[in-house]
């Protein structure tokens, strides 16, 4: 049995085989398989239990350990944020990074013509300050899937990667 505090300002609901999250932040959403885990509210308190199926017991111990985590990790994200920080590097060509709507465009790298996209995944916000990229969102996934998207779209296909270093870094998590 694992439990997690639920502090103020938060709600957190159980329907069926989802708990969803509300923060001052926003909101998130997360599924589990009831056949191996069991959440429940009470007191304050969100409360994983382990399935009673004994053949499923330890799996759904492991399971049950790693769903409190990511639960925990989701509370702090709605109340807090979650920040990632990304450098643009460039030494052959000027590269420009463009938010327009759900998608990101990266113009100019290694002296190409049409610009490489990407989409932006959930309620993420991406802001481009300079050569900064901050990704920032509630939940741990969508920000930290929006970075590999945009660490993706920067891959020098085709060249050596010793040579052309261009690109979108990760520098911290903030």
């Amino acid at each position: 049995m694992h439990e997690i505090n639920i502090p103020s300002g938060v709600a957190v609901t159980v329907e069926g085989s989802t708990v969803k999250i509300k923060g001052k932040l926003g909101s998130t959403s997360k599924q589990f398989n009831r056949r191996m885990i069991a959440v429940k509210t009470e007191g304050g308190k969100i409360i994983v239990t382990e399935a009673g199926n004994k053949k499923l017991l330890k799996r759904s111990g492991y399971a049950a350990m790693a769903f409190s985590s990511e639960l925990g990790t989701s509370v702090s994200g709605v109340q807090e944020g979650i920040s990632q920080k990304m450098v643009i590097f460039f030494a052959h060509f000027p590269m420009t990074i463009e938010i327009k709507g759900s998608k990101i465009m990266v113009k100019n790298i290694f002296g190409e013509r049409a610009p490489r996209e990407t989409s932006i995944v959930g309620d993420t916000k991406v802001d481009v300050k300079g050569h900064d990229v901050i990704v920032k969102g509630v939940d741990r996934y969508d920000v930290g899937q929006t970075v590999a998207n945009i660490r993706k779209i920067c891959f020098a296909r085709g060249n050596d990667t010793r040579v052309f270093q261009d690109g979108v870094y990760k520098t911290k998590d903030e």
